[in-house]
């Protein structure tokens, strides 16, 4: 999600398809890899050659090593159809941080069905008119996804693929909840407009009735204690946090696209005073 997510956003900026590169962070055991992370890489092309920045690599490396103590660089990831030299040529960079690092190909266009467009490769070393070259030779993998990352994805799946919002198991759940507390609380308020018509004198007491809603009423949990309060505090926090979080999010998208708009800008400024300046 994050390479399809990097990839989406730099042709949303650009216009058009863009090549994309990253890192991939995990666990290593033995021959076992679990990639659980990744983040973005700078690069310059220099002569159609792709050059890592190795010191944006190296202050990346510290920052997650921050907070992914227990993580390591485990390789790079692309996109593309099939490897090319071009992407050897990156490899052998790669290599320079970790010695057997895995590429991850992401193909933007694949149309593989229930299958994801995705591809793992390994380098090996093999003889090609005798000479040793780097080949990259693909990888088995498993997807491992969290109960939460199901839902979501199938929600946004059943989206994108043109069905209705209702049909996911997300929507699903919601209106389930939404119907039982709107049930719940037409119900309520009937108990409640029985109570207060006894209470004024419009309905006859009916005591077997009166006994009936004190006992609904005793079991409530208590509102009122320390226990109640934190937990209510405590999603009252989080909920708040999600939200100064997007409030946070959507300040430094405008920011950013205002920085792009006045650099655009100032760079046509710019041109036109160098224009004036070759002809006076």
């Amino acid at each position: 999600m994050n390479v399809s997510e990097h990839w989406t956003r730099l042709r949303a900026q650009e216009g058009s398809p863009q090549t994309v590169i990253g890192a991939l962070i995990g666990k290593q055991k033995g021959r076992n890899i679990e990639v659980m992370n990744s983040f973005e890489l700078v690069f310059s092309v220099i002569d159609g050659d792709i050059i890592i920045d190795r010191d944006y690599y190296n202050l990346k490396e510290e920052q997650f090593k921050q907070v992914f103590s227990d993580m390591d660089f485990l390789g790079w990831y692309t996109t593309g159809e099939v490897p090319t030299e071009r992407d050897i040529a990156v490899h052998r960079q790669i290599c320079d941080i970790n010695e057997c690092p895995v590429m991850l190909m992401l193909n933007p266009a694949g149309r593989k069905g229930d299958q994801l467009p995705v591809v793992l490769y390994e380098s090996v070393i093999d003889v090609v008119n005798g000479h040793a070259t780097m080949l990259l030779a693909p990888l088995t993998y498993t997807l491992a996804a969290e109960e939460a990352e199901r839902i979501g994805v199938d929600h946004v799946a059943r989206v994108s693929s043109g069905e209705a919002a209702l049909n996911s198991l997300v929507a699903e759940h919601l209106t389930a909840q939404r119907s039982a507390i709107k049930m719940l609380v037409s119900r309520v308020r009937a108990v409640l407009a029985t109570v207060r018509a006894v209470r004024d004198g419009a309905l006859p007491p009916r005591p077997a009735l009166l006994r009936e809603a004190r006992a609904l009423a005793n079991r409530l949990p208590l509102l009122t204690s320390q226990q109640f309060r934190t937990h209510f505090y405590n999603q009252c926090n989080d909920v708040a946090l999600m939200t100064y979080l997007g409030t946070i999010t959507k300040g430094c998208n405008a920011i950013n696209q205002l920085v792009n708009r006045f650099n655009i800008l100032y760079d046509r400024q710019g041109m036109g005073r160098r224009m004036r300046g070759l002809f006076f």
